[in-house]
């Protein structure tokens, strides 16, 4: 008797098949037209950069997206990966675009946040030379201004402080960047004009009080100088307070400690405030300020 299940077979076809090499079924890469004697086989970035170059045609990167992404990696302190996108971004914008320049200053800050100093020089130099007085400019000034200062190039960061305000007078970074190289110079009276202007204009931190009150201080003003940094100590001592209530829920009790005692800025650091009994012992570091990058 035949089995059902047999008469219901169905019969395959057979053959040789396919090649092993029919391209349709290949999942091989193209190869990639590089010469492997000028190709670091270490550096990670040239598949990805070759890629760029033959598959991604510039007009299909949305660079201010790619920009975006550079900044959300400024906010994780991911701040190599933010130097290769804003690099990436700055090459795939139109040449000398608005764009460009954008990406540019960004890509200095993230080098700036490195201590890379000498490579965000660079990239502020770039963004200037694409233009000197567009809505980045000053921002650009101001940053290398402040890497030139690190990199121990003085009278050159002096320059571009001014150069800054001069494109940008409400900018209050700038005033204070202006006002804290001046008083590394001796000219105390200039320096606390440059405070003040900041102050004006919105930049009311502990940081800037406390330059204003050494640059007073300097100037033979020791009872202005000395209600100015009592301000600045309120000023703090009113945002550890804030800090602490946020860490904790609750507001600081008699003998608390206090909370970190300088200014976390892009390019600088902060103090340390956490001495006994809220006290910020030792001293506030002093310190410059880097503007953060573009739109963050």
């Amino acid at each position: 008797m035949t089995d059902e299940r047999d008469a219901d077979r169905h019969e395959f076809s057979a053959g040789q098949g396919v090649d092993a090499d029919y391209e349709e079924f290949t999942l091989d890469p193209e190869e990639l037209d590089a010469d492997p004697t000028t190709v670091d086989p270490v550096d990670s970035r040239v598949l990805t950069d070759v890629l760029d170059r033959r598959n991604v045609e510039s007009d299909a990167v949305d660079v201010d997206r790619l920009i975006d992404v550079g900044l959300s990696y400024m906010a994780i302190n991911r701040f190599e990966e933010a130097t290769e996108t804003f690099e990436r971004a700055a090459r795939f914008a139109e040449e000398d675009s608005l764009e460009a320049q954008e990406a540019w200053v960004n890509k200095g800050a993230a080098h700036a946040e490195l201590e890379e100093f000498d490579e965000a020089i660079g990239a502020y130099e770039e963004a200037l030379r694409i233009d000197d007085d567009s809505e980045h400019a000053a921002t650009a000034e101001t940053n290398l201004a402040y890497a030139l200062w690190e990199f121990g190039r003085s009278e050159e960061a002096l320059e571009h402080a001014e150069r800054a305000v001069e494109i940008d007078p409400r900018f209050a970074q700038a005033w204070y960047n202006r006002g804290f190289m001046l008083v590394e110079r001796g000219l105390h009276e200039d320096a606390v004009n440059c405070f003040d202007n900041a102050i004006r204009l919105g930049y009311r931190d502990a940081g800037v009080l406390e330059e204003k009150a050494r640059a007073l201080e300097e100037a033979g003003e020791h009872e202005q100088a000395e209600e100015v940094a009592d301000r600045a100590e309120e000023i703090r001592r009113e945002a550890e307070e804030e800090l602490l209530e946020e860490r904790t829920g609750r507001a600081p009790g008699p003998g608390g400690r206090g909370g970190p005692g300088g200014r976390d800025g892009p390019g600088g650091r902060g103090g340390n405030g956490d001495g006994p009994g809220g006290r910020s012992d030792p001293e506030p570091e002093r310190e410059l300020q880097g503007e953060g990058p573009e739109g963050f």
